[in-house]
């Protein structure tokens, strides 16, 4: 007997569902030991995957607390692709809404943070604008020009202290976090993705950069320090053209 693919789908992530009809043992007996040995195969790797992509939200909660939110989340949002390098997109709005995480309210926003790092190393290489040929520019130049940043290149504001959360969860001796809202910059200048804290206005302008804005009208902040946040982006490799 032919075993229905979506029956079979649909029971990987149902505990309680039964084994699907047709799906048999060598003697033709149901193989519903088989299938439960498997189902919890599938469960276990994905749990697997997502804490190999949420490490700091693993440290925070610890691994039980971990274990029991992954098996919901799986549960809730099966793979949609086969490269698992890219699973748990949708973390963040399930940190939401997840009851037992609510007393950790910046958990979404880690999350988001940690998707960005993920989405930085996995994005295309392209090569780095020379920097004289930014400084080479008249001013009127300069702010008419339009900027293309990097593909790694990810912008992040939270009403947390990402940046800090992050950091003291990742690095020794880093400071404990001060609860107050921070902005983050996420680059690729090498091989692996860096997280840069920046303050809100570097963030907006670098947000309007990123949709082709030019530059003279991302000057919409008194408190933005233009001179610092092009310097950065240029010490990261994130400018990748000029127009």
């Amino acid at each position: 007997m032919k075993v229905n693919q979506a029956a079979f789908q649909a029971g990987l992530f149902d505990p309680a569902a039964p084994a699907p009809t047709g799906l048999q043992n060598p003697d033709g007996a149901p193989a519903t030991k088989r299938f439960d040995v498997y189902r919890n195969n599938v469960a276990v790797s994905l749990s697997d995957a997502l804490e190999a992509a949420f490490p700091v939200i693993h440290k925070l909660v610890g691994d039980q607390f971990f274990r029991a939110m992954a098996g919901v989340y799986l549960r809730k949002h099966p793979p949609s692709s086969p490269l698992m390098m890219f699973y748990g997109e949708k973390m963040p709005q399930f940190l939401r809404r997840f009851p037992p995480a609510q007393s950790l309210p910046y958990l979404p926003d880690i999350a988001k943070l940690e998707l960005a790092m993920r989405r930085a190393y996995h994005a295309a290489d392209e090569t780095a604008v020379n920097p004289q040929a930014l400084a080479a520019l008249a001013p009127d130049a300069l702010l008419a020009s339009r900027l293309r940043l990097a593909p790694s290149v990810q912008v992040l504001t939270s009403d947390y202290p990402i940046h800090g959360i992050y950091r003291a969860n990742t690095t020794n001796d880093a400071p404990k976090p001060v609860m107050q809202p921070e902005a983050a910059l996420i680059t690729r200048p090498g091989f692996d993705p860096q997280i840069n804290l920046i303050d809100r206005s570097s963030a907006n302008c670098i947000k309007a950069l990123m949709d082709n804005t030019p530059l003279g009208e991302t000057l919409t902040d008194d408190r933005l320090d233009l001179g610092a946040t092009l310097s950065l982006l240029l010490g990261q490799s994130a400018i990748t053209e000029i127009h």
